[in-house]
């Protein structure tokens, strides 16, 4: 582990000459130096095993007493220098200033097999940026994070990643609905790895405060490290970096809708400059296809990151850091442009993987139209999104319209709804469909093996991570293990998991962490 020593972040860019950590405004630097608070009784409860080997970490070192002190914060890596990055953000459309790492410490890079990796401890106490807050996570945040970026990855979404999830033995005061009810929870830190954690705010802080010094220097470095093949220090290169972290957000929030997924708190302090999905909050996946629905509680009147409105909300914080970097450019019509583009690119992206996800492998131009009154229909009944979509594939080209719908039919929450005009609608719809299906070269076996690569069996439900959750509160690990294995494999069938290919049970449709979420974590 001493590998940590590869410390680009802490060489080459300003640090905070305050060393006290102590709340406060830090002006003029990326980052602060914090220790990762001792804990008391620390245990492993799970090793992302995939992730450790690509690390380049040994299974006989995860077994290690000092593997587990690194990544619970109870041991600081010799020589390095563990710190808190300074960013702030917009919240809910607002700009709220400086925000930072305010329970999350970065422990140092690695770099195997040419690839940088950081390596962070979310959960680990207080750093200058914590404000009111005391920098720990419980348990439950945690299994939920753990779990979810790692699916992620399996899933193919673009994401930050995760290496361990591990209790701290400390108990945590948490309000989790924020009604005034606090209660103590099992404390617990995950550590989470990426190639960077620089988001969208870690660029708006400088440019906000007209510290334009350090936002090129920080620009500067990050095409250095993970934009290598663009030109350095010229308006050119930062036109060009703009437009590629505007491609990569594109990429991830297609990913987000094909996969259903809903992130729940899209500030811009959690948007990634690298594309990744990024700090694992309220997130959600649909349960029934309903794109004004948000998992976030604090969201839930004005649904702003509802699941249909991620392409937009995703678009205006483009525009926050085409603003950040408009003092390093001085020409806002190539920004624009790029901007511009992101939204015909959208509808391009869209429509293809819609396409793909309905096994629609050539082109058509009624398609667009095919797909929209699919979106509608969806909303007639509950249709689970997870469920329509990979049992889509089995339909077969000449299977007739009622056919069709019986074997959809276990995606419908109430089955008994789908008549009158309801069950008109769909007849309609899928009688068009297979029409258009007739017209696809693909053999019916070839064109569900291609529309199973993108609509996935099993995704981590709100549910199924509670479960998870519960049995951990009672010391059971067991449901964590079946979850992260099952997770490994999304689009395979694992006929020994198909208890999970199912809807929502109904005792979950209210219960709290089954359907929304708060950001207390």
């Amino acid at each position: 582990m001493n590998r940590l020593l590869q410390d680009t972040f802490t060489k080459e860019l300003p640090q905070d000459p305050t060393v006290e950590n102590t709340r406060r405004q830090v002006e003029k630097a990326c980052y602060s130096l914090a220790t990762p608070k001792k804990t008391s009784n620390p245990k492993l409860l799970h090793v992302a095993t995939e992730m450790a080997e690509t690390l380049g970490i040994s299974k006989e070192f995860i077994g290690t007493h000092e593997f587990l002190e690194i990544v619970t914060g109870n041991k600081v890596i010799e020589k390095s220098k563990p710190y808190a990055m300074c960013y702030g953000g917009h919240q809910f459309g607002h700009w709220a200033g400086q925000l930072g790492d305010g329970r999350a410490i970065n422990l140092g890079e690695i770099v195997q097999d040419n690839q940088r990796w950081f390596l962070q401890l979310k959960g680990a106490g207080e750093t200058p940026y914590s404000r009111t807050a005391d920098g720990l996570a419980v348990l439950r945040s945690s299994v939920r994070e753990y779990l979810c970026s790692e699916a992620m990855f399996y899933l193919g979404v673009p994401t930050t990643r995760a290496l361990s999830l591990s209790l701290t033995g400390d108990q945590v005061l948490r309000d989790m609905l924020y009604d005034g009810h606090q209660a103590y929870e099992k404390g617990a830190i995950v550590c989470r790895v990426a190639p960077s954690f620089l988001r969208f705010g870690s660029f708006e802080i400088f440019s906000v405060r007209q510290d334009y010094k350090t936002l090129k220097t920080l620009v500067n470095y990050t095409l250095k490290y993970y934009y290598p093949h663009l030109p350095k220090n010229s308006k050119a290169s930062y036109i060009q970096f703009f437009k590629e972290v505007t491609e990569r957000t594109l990429t991830m929030i297609i990913h987000w809708q094909r996969v259903g997924f809903v992130h729940g708190v899209m500030n811009t302090d959690n948007l990634s400059i690298l594309g990744l999905t990024i700090d694992y909050g309220p997130y959600g996946w649909l349960e029934g296809y309903d794109p004004e629905w948000t998992p976030n509680t604090t969201d839930r009147q004005h649904k702003r990151y509802r699941y249909g409105n991620q392409p937009n909300i995703g678009l205006w914080n483009l525009y926050q850091l085409a603003n950040s970097l408009y003092p390093l450019i001085e020409d806002a019509e190539p920004l624009e442009e790029i901007l511009e583009d992101y939204k015909t690119n959208y509808g391009l992206s869209y429509l293809e993987m819609m396409r793909a996800k309905v096994g629609l492998f050539s082109k058509h131009e009624l398609d667009s139209e095919l797909l929209e009154a699919l979106e509608t229909v969806l909303q007639k009944t509950e249709t689970d999104m997870t469920l329509f979509f990979r049992l889509l594939s089995t339909i077969h080209k000449n299977d007739t319209p009622a056919a069709a719908i019986t074997k959809i039919k276990p995606s419908f929450y109430t089955p008994s709804a789908l008549k009158g005009t309801v069950l008109t609608r769909w007849e309609t719809w899928f009688t068009n469909y297979l029409k258009r299906v007739q017209n696809e070269s693909l053999s019916d076996v070839e064109r569900q093996e291609k529309m199973n690569k993108v609509n996935p069996k099993y995704v981590l439900r709100n549910y199924m991570a509670q479960l998870a959750i519960d049995k951990a509160d009672e010391g059971d690990y067991s449901l964590i293990d079946e979850l992260y294995t099952l997770l490994k494999n999304p689009y395979d069938e694992q006929p020994s998991y198909e208890k999970w290919f199912c809807k929502r049970p109904e005792w979950a449709r209210n219960k709290v962490g089954c359907s929304m979420l708060s950001c207390s974590s």
